[in-house]
């Protein structure tokens, strides 16, 4: 087999008959890429870029303009038995209190038709074996409970980041804007649908779905576009910025920042998706524990300051569990 880098130095080969093949050291065989896509004469440097970010510009407007609405009025309609009750859609409270189930569930399906779907076809088009190219794969037992660990030192670090970007100047506008989308959140989060619809609909959904865009598709491309260094930092940064939170960015960065260097390291989707599952998990849990105080809110938990020394305690759990993982993750990649 001859190879040959891209113009970045991306690790792809290429076969006497000319196909390109993605070196993955994680793979049981070589990823052929030898979908529609790969047949073009773009370089695959600016392939990946190019298509990482329309795949993510795509799944965006399919999820946020298409599916859910259409799911959400699909519901009102079936419900009601009737158009007239599309009336309700005007007013976003009014909705809230009247659909909450229905907008729930409209997200969720949003997440998968919108989101999952479109990204696993869109692998498919540049490689037969898709669920390889997307990181679709087996992955030692010891690596989940690295990234299991890594969430309980990620949850303090994660707070202070969003204390320092919410302490940044804003316009009024936005603070506004973002202020009515966490009245919303909170109002999901306190009906009474059940601990359990909660956690599958805004905790293991988004994370199912999600990594498989952002790590499984996206991060993909990235890193044949600026190498796994590039495509770690592109990935993360977008995901910071896809949520449509400023005040959030920050942490929201850094959390796709480390899924992204999780799935690169462990070479599998599955340490990111629990990373991700059990992160949005206990932000279900609290604010479901919360109910129960009534002097609380998730405003005020989201603003709560925390001792410096629990911050620290979260950099070095963070820190020690990618200490571990690094030396672990060379060993079983030699022993492939």
């Amino acid at each position: 087999m001859a190879s040959s880098p891209d113009t970045n130095g991306s690790p792809v080969d290429r076969t006497p008959r000319s196909i390109a093949v993605l070196a993955d050291p994680w793979a049981r065989r070589p990823v052929a890429l030898n979908g529609p896509l790969e047949r073009t004469a773009v370089d695959p440097a600016t392939l990946g870029f190019v298509t990482g970010l329309l795949g993510l510009g795509a799944a965006f407007i399919l999820f946020q303009f298409f599916v859910t609405p259409v799911v959400l009025v699909v519901q009102i309609v079936l419900a009601e038995g009737g158009m007239a009750s599309l009336s309700s859609m005007n007013d976003p409270t009014r909705l809230l209190d009247l659909y909450t189930r229905e907008l729930i569930v409209s997200n969720s399906v949003g997440q998968v038709l919108g989101l999952a779907v479109p990204a696993l076809l869109a692998a498919r088009l540049h490689a037969r074996q898709w669920l390889s190219y997307l990181r679709i794969r087996g992955v030692d037992s010891r690596f989940l409970l690295l990234a299991g660990i890594g969430v309980l030192g990620l949850q303090p670090v994660v707070q202070w980041l969003a204390q320092l970007n919410q302490a940044l100047p804003m316009p009024e506008g936005i603070r506004m804007l973002e202020e009515s989308q966490l009245q919303m959140i909170q109002k999901v989060l306190e009906s009474n649908l059940g601990l359990g619809f909660n956690v599958t609909m805004l905790a293991l959904v988004p994370a199912l779905c999600e990594e498989i865009l952002f790590r499984g598709y996206a991060q993909r491309q990235f890193e044949r576009a600026a190498g796994a260094g590039g495509g770690i930092l592109l990935s993360g940064v977008l995901f910071g910025l896809y949520h449509l939170r400023p005040s959030q960015v920050l942490p929201l960065a850094v959390i796709g920042i480390f899924l992204a260097y999780l799935t690169w390291r462990t070479g599998s989707l599955w340490p990111a998706v629990l990373v991700h599952l059990l992160h949005n998990g206990i932000a279900v849990v609290a604010a479901h524990l919360a109910q129960r105080r009534p002097e609380l809110d998730m405003e005020s938990l989201e603003g709560m300051s925390l001792p410096w020394y629990v911050v620290l305690g979260g950099f070095v759990i963070v820190g020690g569990v990618l200490y571990v993982l690094n030396p672990l993750a060379r060993r079983l990649q030699s022993s492939e």
